[in-house]
């Protein structure tokens, strides 16, 4: 029995809502506004520092070379990844929108965490660069050249969108019978997938399976490489040269734990932490998109004689033409 056009048209549009209504900090309320200032500050800061790391990069000659183009990579990832969910959570937070439609909702999704996984697949590049620098530094040259720096800058890319295109179907398959309120302030992966009255069942362990098999991979593999980094620096003879040699790879060392750890803190306890208020929930997901991206060019500003140099250059001359 065939059905009638205006019906099957009906049906497919009600497969899903036409926008999401998203509350924010769902049980912080009251303290949105507040929330919003270092929410705001942060962003501010973000925007400002890798900015700034990208200019100093593109325009000084002296740090086109591959660890600073990595940098400028990382920098790149870190104002997509920022810039994808702090201005919605902002409006949010000053009662501007807390509405976005279904496919405003996806493209949001899509770019969170496509810059997530791009921003990891970079901090794998970075510490098998390091391995190079530091355990066989005379194969540097001839390894990371200017191709294979846009070859893995291209492999990124391409990582993070064939893991992350799916993702769109496998939401836009799903019923959702009207639910529309979302307790975040952006829209991310399971948060759209259990607001659906169908089986999320392939959602959850696709979730879960390019979660092992991306950051969870590339953690495995910047353990492994740092493991052999150290096993390299403790057999170096001299103190000065082990002393250097960590010094190099702090910097790196510390971006990867301030990355890595709430993002993998917010995975598990969205699981497997049943009894953690919701709002903790929230906070950590917020924490893992707005703190990295703000703290990065930091570090490297603080820990890298050359970049920190190169900054302070650009300041002072600035302030001369004021």
């Amino acid at each position: 029995m065939e059905h009638p056009p205006t019906m099957v048209a009906t049906n497919q549009t009600s497969l899903h809502p036409a926008s999401f209504l998203l509350l924010g900090m769902a049980g912080l309320e009251d303290l949105q506004t507040w929330l919003s200032i270092p929410f705001c500050l942060m962003y501010i800061a973000t925007l400002l520092g890798n900015f700034v790391l990208l200019f100093v990069i593109v325009t000084e000659r002296s740090l086109h070379e591959p660890m600073y183009l990595f940098l400028a990579m990382l920098a790149v990832t870190d104002l997509i990844l920022s810039s994808s969910t702090v201005p919605k959570a902002l409006s949010i937070f000053w009662s501007l929108s807390n509405k976005m439609s279904f496919h405003a909702c996806l493209t949001q999704m899509f770019f969170t965490h496509f810059s997530f996984i791009a921003e990891s697949t970079v901090l794998l590049a970075m510490a098998f660069d390091r391995y190079v620098a530091i355990c066989n530094p005379l194969r540097y040259a001839t390894v990371f050249t200017h191709s294979a720096i846009a070859k893995i800058g291209v492999a990124a890319i391409t990582r993070s969108f064939c893991v992350m295109f799916p993702t769109i179907f496998l939401l836009q398959r799903l019923l959702y019978c009207g639910h529309s309120i979302m307790p975040h302030t952006y829209c991310e992966h399971m948060g759209i997938a259990r607001l659906a009255c169908s089986d999320i069942s392939v959602n959850v362990w696709y979730g879960f399976a390019t979660t092992l098999l991306c950051p969870g991979l590339d953690v495995v593999l910047i353990g492994v490489s740092y493991s052999l980094i150290l096993r390299a620096v403790f057999r170096l003879s001299s103190k000065d040269a082990q002393v250097k040699a960590v010094g190099t790879c702090s910097s790196h060392a510390c971006v990867i734990l301030m990355f890595y750890t709430p993002a993998f803190f917010s995975f598990f306890t969205l699981r497997f932490g049943h009894n953690v208020p919701h709002h903790v929930h929230i906070l950590l997901a917020n924490l893992y998109v707005l703190l990295p991206p703000m703290l990065n060019p930091i570090v490297y500003s603080v820990t890298n004689k050359l970049i920190r140099e190169k900054v302070s250059q650009i300041l002072f001359r600035t302030g001369q033409l004021r």
